[in-house]
Parts: C-alpha cells; structure tokens; sequence
C-alpha cells in the first residue's frame, strides 16, 4: 500500500477530504518521529511499540567485490507489534 492508498483509506473511513487525511498522517509521521528523538520510545496501546536502539559498527561485505569494508554505529528504528494487531494479522 503506497501513502496515497492510506490516505485515500483513512479519508473514507473517517468521512473527512483526502487533504485533511493526508494533513493528518503528515502530522502522525512527524509525530512519531519528533517522540522517538526526545524520547526514543513510543506505545500505542493494541497496535504496538516504536522504540530507538543502537547498532554496534560492524564489519560488513561488499557483495560486488567481496572486499569487507567497516559499517559505522547507527541509532535505529524497531518496531514490536502489540497482542491485538498480531491476533489481527493472524
């Protein structure tokens, strides 16, 4: 599902424009993003839990050449679904 198919979903469930919908998951997106800066965690009670861990450098491969070469430390993004969107998936 691309970002347009969600907005267009969300527009029809929710009754409202696609321009207020798309506005609302801009707002969501950027939401998100500013909690897992400040405070690297996030829960959404039935849907799931954002969270932010560190990547230790590692040493990787190039698949071309097959040269290792040194990939840095990172923060990333983890995401743990919640009970009920997992009994949903099911």
């Amino acid at each position: 599902m691309t970002k347009a198919e969600l907005v267009a979903v969300m527009a029809d469930g929710a009754g409202i424009s696609k321009a207020a919908a798309a506005k609302a998951l801009d707002t969501y997106i950027k939401t998100v993003a500013t909690e897992l800066k400040k405070n690297g965690k996030l829960g959404l009670v039935g849907f799931g839990t954002f969270s932010v861990t560190k990547r230790k450098a590692r040493t990787g491969r190039n698949p071309q050449t097959g040269d290792k070469i040194k990939i840095k430390a990172k923060k990333v993004v983890k995401f743990r679904p919640g009970k009920a969107l997992t009994d949903k998936v099911k």
